[in-house]
């Protein structure tokens, strides 16, 4: 749901560690899943919720270039993998097509996705997947949104380029809407703009890209279910979107269709959007979390949500972090994965259902992991 033209970028994350269960071996090789897995989204051939880490059936870390989740906690949800080969792999739920294969079969372990090759870049939305290869975008899945964005509304299970789109450094996926970072440091979106996600002053869906106006020196771009975020080349945050629960970070709960500042923030040197929430990385590796914060998912001991990025303490060494409907997971600098927030279907990965708005260890420090991974609104975590 993220990306960044500096991915090293967000290593300057931070985030306090409590002691937890351990449930892997250190430097495990394979990719690790836990939580939901209604639609095989976990990946390991079946469809059982696993409260403990286990591997993705055939995917060894050290193959995976990136992992995006998407869907929701029933059976949309799914797994996109891109291998340093340039090929792609899909699994889970494949209610719109979104597993890419031509079918609407779910599959509960990943297999390729045909004729996709060369590819750079992907993220996962709602029941809708996108590839980056040669500067163009190509999508596959629902597409009742425009989403696809190929100038219709008719859903496919196989790839389909997004209409007059070229230049793509990289994507970013809401639940309906998708955003792609030019390398000229312009923002285009697309898709659904109920509560103008699109940042493009309208709530009028699109079936093709449109700029976002007024909005150059984009540096990365990060999707929530109904908001999008953008860091600009002098560390200031733009938002727009859904804001009901104040993940605009603008100290408002009014939603924007046009892009509006993040409030007491500068210095950012990493994004990262969840479901309903968000966190940015500042240069000092200080890290500010605002947002719905119902379940604790904001990380700082509470369940009172942010209408401004507030500290989340004592946060260091973190590489990576994503976060789904109401938990979020992160990956520290010796390969330890924490979890927070909402666990009603283990995905935390400590053994338990038991939520909790401090972090839990998922996996040992030693694991080999470096990054983490969840569905755009699902309750299932991966770590790679």
């Amino acid at each position: 749901m993220r990306y960044a033209s500096a991915r090293a970028a967000a290593a300057a994350l931070a985030l306090l560690c409590l002691t937890g269960p351990a449930h892997a071996e250190p430097s495990e090789p394979w990719v690790q899943a836990w939580g939901a897995n209604a639609g095989g989204q976990l990946g390991d051939g079946t469809t059982a919720d696993r409260p403990v880490p286990a591997a993705v059936q055939g995917l060894d870390r050290d193959t995976v270039r990136e992992l995006a989740g998407g869907g929701g906690t029933n059976a949309t949800a799914f797994g996109v993998a891109l291998l340093t080969d340039g090929s792609v792999r899909t699994w889970g739920g494949n209610t719109a097509g979104q597993l890419g294969d031509g079918t609407t079969v779910s599959r509960p372990f990943p297999a390729a996705v045909a004729g996709l090759s060369g590819v750079t870049d992907i993220a996962a939305g709602f029941e809708a997947g996108y590839a980056v290869r040669d500067g163009r975008v190509l999508a596959w899945g629902s597409n009742q949104s425009g989403q696809l964005g190929d100038g219709t509304t008719a859903s496919t299970g196989r790839p389909v380029r997004v209409q007059s789109l070229s230049g793509v450094e990289g994507l970013a996926a809401g639940c309906h809407h998708a955003v792609a970072l030019r390398k000229d440091g312009t923002v285009w979106t697309w898709g659904r703009a109920d509560h103008g996600q699109l940042g493009n002053g309208g709530t009028t869906q699109r079936n093709t890209p449109q700029r976002v106006p007024g909005l150059t020196g984009v540096v990365e771009v990060a999707a929530g279910c109904h908001h999008t975020l953008a860091r600009l080349s002098d560390g200031t945050v733009r938002a727009w979107g859904y804001n009901t629960n104040g993940q605009l970070g603008d100290d408002t709960t009014t939603a924007a269709s046009s892009p509006v500042e993040v409030r007491h923030l500068d210095e950012v040197a990493g994004l990262f959007a969840c479901g309903y929430h968000s966190f940015a990385v500042r240069d000092d590796g200080s890290v500010r979390a605002w947002g719905w914060n119902g379940k604790g998912q904001l990380g700082d001991g509470s369940t009172v949500s942010r209408t401004a990025p507030v500290p989340v303490p004592a946060l260091e060494g973190i590489t990576g972090l994503a976060g789904g409907y109401a938990h979020t997971v992160a990956v520290r600098t010796d390969g330890e994965v924490l979890a927070w927030g909402e666990n009603t279907h283990g995905q935390l990965g400590n053994a338990t259902t038991t939520d909790t708005p401090t972090p839990v260890t998922a996996l040992p420090a030693g694991s080999g992991a470096t990054r983490v991974s969840t569905p755009v609104v699902g309750r299932s975590s991966y770590a790679y």
